[in-house]
């Protein structure tokens, strides 16, 4: 994920394959939640945060509580789209994430992505820990 103006957004290309539409030959609506999804994962990971290590070490996973979506235009076949990733809002344990899908710069889908911590075998909602907290703190001021 290549960083835009800072950490706090992130831009992830992707390209759109056949696997990704539907039979009209544009994305297939619920796609764009795939795309989403590793938009804010290469985030992560830019932060140096692996999810994986985070369930192991940390015993807290991420997981989507609300997402509200606008579809504008559709993006077809061999487009490339880029998505765009940015932290909206860092609560005690939830993110609020804008997601974009651009072609060209031109907007084609927009969501507003709400993600909680819980704990990894109980899935009860916990506080991000001190650690993670100021990592996120630092990359978004």
């Amino acid at each position: 994920m290549n960083s835009a103006s800072s950490d706090a957004t992130g831009e992830l290309s992707v390209r759109v394959y056949y696997e990704d539409t539907d039979t009209g030959g544009v994305v297939y609506y619920a796609n764009y939640l795939k795309f989403f999804e590793r938009g804010r994962t290469e985030w992560l990971r830019s932060l140096g945060m692996d999810q994986r290590e985070l369930v192991t070490r940390e015993q807290m996973m991420f997981v989507v509580r609300h997402a509200d979506i606008a579809y504008r235009q559709p993006a077809r076949l061999d487009d490339r789209i880029d998505i765009r990733t940015t932290v909206a809002e860092l609560r005690a344990s939830t993110l609020v994430f804008h997601q974009q899908a651009l072609r060209d710069g031109e907007l084609l889908v927009s969501a507003t992505v709400q993600v909680c911590t819980v704990h990894a075998v109980t899935f009860k909602p916990i506080r991000l820990s001190p650690a993670i907290r100021d990592l996120l703190n630092k990359a978004l001021h």
